[in-house]
C-alpha cells in the first residue's frame, strides 16, 4: 500500500499537470476564435469564387484548358497533407493520416506513385516513417495567421508539376470543421479540377430558372485561364484554414477532457489519501491504548 507521502506526491503532480491543461485549453480558446473568424470570413468569397468559375467552364466546355481534362493513364498520384506541427490534440492528426492511407490502401491494385507535400510535422514524420516521397514540407503553417501567399505558393508548384506530366492527379486531405466537437476528415480533388457544382445551380436547374450568363473581358478562356490556377491556390487556402481552426478546436477539447480528468484523479487520490491518514492515525491510537494497558498489567 502507497505511504502517505507517496499519494501527496501523486496528488502535487496531477495539480501541476492540471494547472497546464488549464493554460493549454484557454490558450487554444483565444486562438481558435481569431482562426474561426478568418474561417467564416473566407467561406462565402470561396463560395462565389467556385460559383462564378463553375458557370464559366460549363459554358467554355472542358476542353478549354488542360486544367480542367483529365489524363488520359493515372499512374502519378500527389497528395497534400494537412495535419499539424504539434501534438496534444486528441486523434486529430490521426484520422487525417489515416484517411490519407485509407486512399492509399484503396488505390493499391492500381499500380500507382504516391507522391506528398505536407503542411505540418505530424505528416511528414508519418511519411518519413513509412518511406514515402516527400517532394514538399511546409512547417509552422497550421495553426498560425496564414497568409495567402503561403498556399499560392505551394498551388503554383503544384499546376506547373500537372501541367508538366509529373502528377496526372492531384488530391488534398483536410480536416473540415463541423463543429466544437467534431471535424470532419476530408479528401478533396484538386486536380484535374472537377466540375464545379454548387447549391444555389442545383436549385436553379432543378426549378427550370435561367442561369445567369457573366459577360467576360476579354474572353472566357482567358479568364478561365487566370481564374482556375487561382482555384487551386483559394482551395489549399480554405484547407488550411479549416485545419487551422480544427486543429485548435481539437486541442481545446482535448485538453478540456484532460482537465476533466485530472479533476477525478485527484477526488480519488484524496479520498485514499483520506483513508489512509485516518487508518495511520486509528494504528497510533490503538498503539497508545494498547501501551497504556500494558502499563496498567
Amino acid at each position: 500500500m502507497a505511504t502517505l507521502k507517496d499519494i501527496q506526491l501523486k496528488i502535487s503532480a496531477v495539480k501541476k499537470t492540471r494547472q497546464i491543461t488549464k493554460a493549454m485549453n484557454m490558450v487554444a480558446a483565444s486562438r481558435l476564435r481569431g482562426a474561426q473568424t478568418g474561417m467564416e470570413a473566407f467561406r462565402p468569397y470561396a463560395g462565389k469564387f467556385a460559383e462564378v468559375l463553375g458557370s464559366l467552364a460549363e459554358r467554355a466546355g472542358e476542353e478549354t484548358n488542360p486544367l480542367l481534362v483529365p489524363k488520359e493513364e493515372v499512374k502519378n498520384v500527389h497528395i497534400v497533407l494537412c495535419t499539424s506541427d504539434r501534438g496534444l490534440c486528441g486523434g486529430f492528426n490521426i484520422n487525417l493520416i489515416e484517411k490519407a492511407a485509407a486512399y492509399m490502401k484503396e488505390k493499391a491494385g492500381a499500380d500507382l506513385a504516391f507522391s506528398f507535400t505536407n503542411f505540418g510535422k505530424k505528416g511528414r514524420d508519418w511519411c518519413r516513417k513509412e518511406k514515402l516521397q516527400i517532394n514538399s514540407e511546409h512547417l509552422g503553417v497550421v495553426g498560425t495567421t496564414i497568409a495567402f501567399n503561403t498556399a499560392a505558393t505551394a498551388g503554383k508548384r503544384l499546376v506547373d508539376a500537372y501541367m508538366a506530366d509529373t502528377y496526372d492527379e492531384v488530391y488534398i486531405v483536410y480536416a473540415e470543421f463541423a463543429s466544437m466537437a467534431r471535424q470532419i476528415p476530408v479528401l478533396h480533388q484538386l486536380l484535374p479540377i472537377p466540375p464545379i457544382e454548387t447549391d444555389e445551380t442545383e436549385e436553379s436547374e432543378a426549378a427550370g430558372a435561367y442561369l445567369p450568363e457573366h459577360i467576360c473581358e476579354p474572353s472566357t478562356d482567358a479568364l478561365l485561364g487566370e481564374m482556375l490556377p487561382r482555384n487551386v491556390y483559394v482551395q489549399i487556402y480554405s484547407a488550411l484554414l479549416e485545419t487551422s481552426t480544427s486543429e485548435h478546436a481539437a486541442r481545446m477539447m482535448a485538453m478540456d477532457n484532460a482537465t476533466k480528468a485530472c479533476n477525478d484523479m485527484l477526488e480519488n487520490l484524496t479520498l485514499i489519501y483520506n483513508k489512509a491518514r485516518q487508518a495511520a492515525i486509528t494504528a497510533e491510537l490503538m498503539d497508545i491504548v494498547g501501551g497504556a494497558e500494558a502499563l496498567k498489567g
